[in-house]
């Protein structure tokens, strides 16, 4: 990989491959006390793992607090159809107070210092928020999302929030699919520039009938100084072949069995 010690961002220092623990741990276990993903018990479970990384996903609170929440609504969770745009905290708090405990960004930062946090800016209306609370600790913390524009909206707030630099990032689905074009029309200098400002590619193995993580993907990512990150890995034999093609990270809701699968085969320092 191009990068060197010196410019890589802080948030991929470290062994690698890396395993993202997706919304935290939720062991059968725990699922069946209740426990529901992206709560404090989940993120609590993956550092007890020995997760250094969390993925979480970020949306707002009708009285404006960022809290780490998948779904635009509560239906699936806690069989309540209301947004959670349209709830208070302190409505949200009651709700998962049986479901592991909600938590909010600015908590989960607080609570779980040496956890580096993997952000997907799923509302429009949290980015602000999002870019705010992780000026502080930018230097472990990735966002992400599937708009480029959220994204960059983040970025662009943890920077006027005093950010010493800027957290690293993933880039949109639409960057992906011009990226994936770029490299079929081969034209190398666009690749480049897309993969340019970039720290990592997450991206799924295959979209629809379209595979997307190829040793080709891999060797343009890394020659750009690019890790590639893959998600949502659950499966061993997935594992064991993705690292076998070179991926850098997997993102996985078993993140107990990646870290075991990973360790097997020892880490590389970067």
């Amino acid at each position: 990989m191009n990068a060197t010690p010196a410019t890589r961002h802080p948030y991929l220092s470290g062994p690698a491959p890396r395993v993202l623990a997706h919304r935290g741990l939720v062991t059968p276990d725990a699922a069946a006390q209740g426990v529901a993903e992206n709560s404090f018990a989940a993120v609590a479970a993956a550092h007890a793992a020995g997760a250094v990384y969390v993925e979480s996903d970020c949306h707002l609170t009708a009285d404006g607090e960022v809290v780490l929440f998948h779904d635009d609504d509560l239906q699936r969770v806690a069989d309540d159809p209301r947004r959670i745009a349209d709830v208070r905290l302190h409505e949200l708090e009651e709700l998962m107070s049986e479901r592991g405990g909600l938590v909010t960004l600015a908590q989960a930062l607080e609570a779980f210092p040496d956890v580096r946090f993997n952000l997907d800016v799923k509302a429009a209306a949290a980015a602000e928020g999002v870019g705010r609370i992780v000026a502080p600790h930018a230097e472990r913390v990735l966002v992400t999302s599937f708009s480029d524009e959220r994204r960059r909206a983040a970025l662009s707030a943890a920077r006027a929030a005093g950010a010493v630099r800027s957290p690293a990032t993933s880039p949109g689905s639409g960057t992906v699919a011009r990226l994936l074009a770029a490299r079929a029309l081969r034209q190398s200098r666009r690749v480049a520039a897309l993969l340019n400002g970039l720290d990592a590619l997450q991206v799924p193995e295959r979209q629809g009938p379209i595979r997307v993580v190829t040793a080709g993907l891999i060797r343009d990512a890394h020659a750009a100084g690019v890790e590639v990150h893959v998600w949502t890995v659950n499966a061993v034999e997935d594992m064991d072949r993705l690292l076998d093609l070179g991926v850098d990270a997997l993102v996985t809701d078993h993140c107990d069995l990646a870290l075991t699968r990973v360790n097997r085969r020892g880490t590389t320092a970067v």
